[in-house]
Order: C-alpha cells, then structure tokens, then sequence
C-alpha cells in the first residue's frame, strides 16, 4: 500500500508542472472553437444537400417555364381570388372553382389600391 502511496505521490509531483503549463482556454476561445466546428458541421451537411437542392431548382425552373403563360391567364381571368368558393374535385377527377353569388362577393372600395 505504501508503494502505491509513493507512486501515486511522484506521477502527481511529476504532473503537476507539464498540467500547469497549459492554461485553460479562455471563455472566448471556448466559444471561437464552437463556432468553428458547428461551421465545419453545417459546412459538410451543406455540401451533401446542394446537388438535390441544385436539381430541384432546375426543376422548378422548368415548371414554371412551362405552366407561367396558363396561369397568367387564369389570373388575368379571375379578378379576386376571394371571389370564389374552395375547388371542388368531381368524380371523374374534374375540378370546378364556383364564383360566389354577388351579395357574397368582396366588392373593392373605389380609390383602394388593388394588391398585386
């Protein structure tokens, strides 16, 4: 037991000097160090994602492309969206949009600029 005692008592005399050399890092750099490795984290998830997000922006792109002429004239055929009651799909797969009747339509106040 006394052995152990003894060289338990050297490895911390022996310790302690090579512990004290190195000051703990400061608040700061403790924050610095957490910043730069929730960068490196997002960094690497970013660059896993960005090919699909790349795709899908294509995607979209050609969507947009091919249905942007016909739904320009659908709006320019409806005057106001709350003008109509919800879309309601019919057996056959069919969807009809009803306009409200007049006394339920909302009618613009003359000189309110009209949101686009």
């Amino acid at each position: 037991m006394k052995i152990i005692v003894a060289c338990f008592a050297a490895w911390s005399a022996l310790a302690t000097p090579v512990l004290a050399e190195e000051a703990p890092p400061t608040a700061e750099e403790g924050f610095d160090m957490l910043g730069e490795a929730a960068r490196i984290i997002l960094r690497s998830m970013l660059d896993g994602v960005e090919p699909t997000l790349d795709e899908l922006r294509d995607r979209m792109d050609e969507a947009m492309a091919e249905m942007g002429p016909a739904i320009g004239r659908m709006i320019e055929l409806m005057d106001d969206v709350k003008n109509y009651q919800a879309p309601e799909i019919l057996p056959n797969g069919d969807i009809i949009i009803r306009r409200k009747p007049l006394s339920e339509q909302t009618q613009p106040v003359p000189g309110d600029q009209i949101e686009i």
